[in-house]
C-alpha cells in the first residue's frame, strides 16, 4: 500500500479528487466523503480510500459542528442516532478489511444510486417525535453498518434527520456532528487494522489542501449559481458513478469466478 500511495500519477488523481469534492461540499454544504468515496474506489479498495479521506472529513466536519448556535439541542435529539451509527461501526470492523470487502465496492455504488434517486425524487419522511429516539437508534445501528463496510454514513441517516423536521441551518450543523462521530469512529477501525498509519500522510495532507481550496471555490461559486441546479446536477453524476461502480466490480467478480469452459 505505501508505493502505491506514493505514486506522483496517484496523487494527482488524489487532489483531482478532492478539489472536487471540496467544491461540492462548499457549494452545497455536504458530499466531501461521499464524491472522495466513490471517485477513490474506482482506484483503490474502499478501505485504503477510506484513510485518505478519513482526516479531510473529520477536519471538514469539526468545523462545520462548531458553526451554529444548535449543538445542545442537536446532541439531545440525535444521541440514540450517534451511538447507534458507534456500535454499529465498531461491530462492523472487519467488513471493508475481511473475506468479503470486495462486495464493499458494489454496496458503495448501491448506496450511490439510492442516495441519488432519493435526493432528486425529494421523497421526504416523517417521524414524529415522539418516536425519535428509538427510531433514531435503529437507524443509528443500520448506519453504522454500512459504514463500516462502505464508509459512506449518508444512508439512512440523513432522510431521518430530514424526517425529524430539522430546519435548514440546524440540520447542516447536525451534519457536522453526525459525521464528525462517524468519521471518528471509522477511525478506530482503520487504527485496529493497521490502515491508518505513515503511508497516508502524504495522501492525506494532499487531499486536505485541496479538499479546502475546493471548498473554497465551491463557496465562491454559490453565491453567484443556483444551488439547486448544481446539487441536481451533482446527484445525477453520483447516480452514474453508483452505476458504474457496481457493475464494474460486478463484471470483475463474475470474470474471476467463472469456471473455464472445457472442450
Amino acid at each position: 500500500m505505501s508505493s502505491s500511495l506514493s505514486d506522483p500519477i496517484l496523487l494527482i488523481v488524489i487532489a483531482a479528487v478532492f478539489l472536487l469534492a471540496g467544491f461540492v461540499k462548499g457549494t452545497i454544504g455536504m458530499g466531501l466523503p461521499t464524491v472522495a468515496m466513490g471517485l477513490l474506489a474506482t482506484r483503490m479498495p474502499p478501505a485504503h480510500a477510506l484513510a485518505i479521506v478519513i482526516v479531510p472529513a473529520i477536519v471538514t466536519n469539526i468545523w462545520q459542528t462548531f458553526v451554529g448556535p444548535y449543538l445542545r439541542d442537536i446532541v439531545r435529539r440525535l444521541w440514540p442516532l450517534m451511538v447507534g451509527t458507534v456500535l454499529g461501526i465498531l461491530s462492523g470492523g472487519g467488513l471493508m478489511t475481511g473475506p468479503y470487502a470486495r462486495y464493499g465496492t458494489i454496496v458503495l455504488g448501491v448506496l450511490l444510486v439510492i442516495y441519488a434517486i432519493i435526493g432528486l425524487s425529494r421523497v421526504r419522511f416523517s417521524v414524529p417525535r415522539g418516536n425519535e429516539k428509538w427510531v433514531g437508534g435503529i437507524v443509528g445501528l443500520v448506519t453504522g453498518v454500512i459504514s463500516a463496510a462502505t464508509g459512506v454514513q449518508v444512508i439512512p441517516s440523513m432522510p431521518f434527520m430530514q424526517a425529524i423536521g430539522m430546519e435548514k441551518d440546524e440540520l447542516v450543523q447536525a451534519l457536522g456532528v453526525f459525521f464528525t462521530t462517524a468519521t471518528v469512529a471509522l477511525a478506530f477501525n482503520l487504527t485496529g487494522a493497521g490502515l491508518l498509519n505513515a503511508t497516508v500522510a502524504i495522501p492525506g495532507l494532499v487531499a486536505m489542501v485541496t479538499a479546502f481550496a475546493g471548498m473554497y471555490l465551491g463557496q465562491l461559486l454559490r453565491s453567484r449559481m443556483d444551488a439547486d441546479t448544481f446539487r441536481r446536477w451533482f446527484l445525477i453524476a453520483m447516480l452514474l458513478l453508483g452505476i458504474y461502480l457496481a457493475g464494474e466490480m460486478v463484471a470483475r467478480i463474475h470474470s474471476e469466478t467463472a469456471v473455464p469452459a472445457t472442450h
